[in-house]
């Protein structure tokens, strides 16, 4: 979402003048635990409706979140995909050499992480990853460093490593993937630009953005 955020955030005060955008990126799950800690945030995005929940549930939210994307996983891989992994099972099967792949994967609170350990279990792949990590950026760079064979990142990621790493599309990953939603935190010192930037999000320039860079529409589902 970083490079979608930093173009729609200079689009936005563009639109709104009197208004400056500050952007903080990490795990959905980082985030909620600083909001909820009491962080001075105006507006929440997340990639999963798991971490909005646990902020809802304190009641931190000016607004019901809405959805502004989808996504979907895919496995990076090494360009021309050197070990010929084709689906999930792959990734605990052994190679030639006997060893199973190298996989690194998302820590089950974050939202790539929640959403591969669905796909795994619903395919029944027992898989002990190499690490997991704190956000989809570190699985990712890890790929595309050969610190590992193969991980699990969104479509977008994939596309925004510009050839570092090739992606293998997997069956019902949306539906695991689920739904990224944005909501204006209670307490703001600016709500009504907050709940325009929520807004923004929702918007046909925004839209447009968010599928150029592998995003599915507000609209899916």
């Amino acid at each position: 979402m970083q490079p979608a955020f930093e173009e729609l955030a200079a689009a936005f005060t563009e639109q709104h003048a009197a208004v400056d955008v500050e952007l903080a990126f990490d795990g959905s799950s980082v985030l909620a635990a600083q909001i909820i800690g009491g962080a001075p945030v105006d507006v929440f995005a997340s990639a999963d409706a798991a971490n909005m929940t646990k902020v809802a549930d304190e009641g931190l939210l000016a607004a019901d979140p809405v959805r502004f994307a989808t996504s979907s996983l895919q496995i990076a891989v090494a360009p021309g995909n050197p070990l010929g992994i084709e689906t999930l099972a792959d990734l605990a099967a052994p190679g030639a050499g006997g060893e199973a792949p190298i996989v690194v994967l998302c820590a089950a609170e974050v939202p790539c992480g929640a959403a591969s350990h669905r796909l795994l279990e619903r395919d029944g792949v027992a898989l002990v990853p190499a690490s997991e990590e704190q956000n989809v950026t570190a699985v990712l760079t890890k790929v595309a460093n050969g610190e590992a064979d193969a991980g699990l990142v969104y479509r977008s990621d994939v596309l925004r490593a510009e050839g570092d790493v090739e992606g293998i599309g997997i069956d019902g990953s949306v539906e695991a993937a689920g739904s990224y939603l944005i909501a204006p935190i209670a307490g703001s010192a600016a709500p009504d630009a907050a709940a325009a930037f929520a807004e923004f999000m929702r918007s046909d320039e925004a839209q447009a953005r968010f599928e150029d860079l592998g995003f599915g529409p507000a609209s899916a589902g």
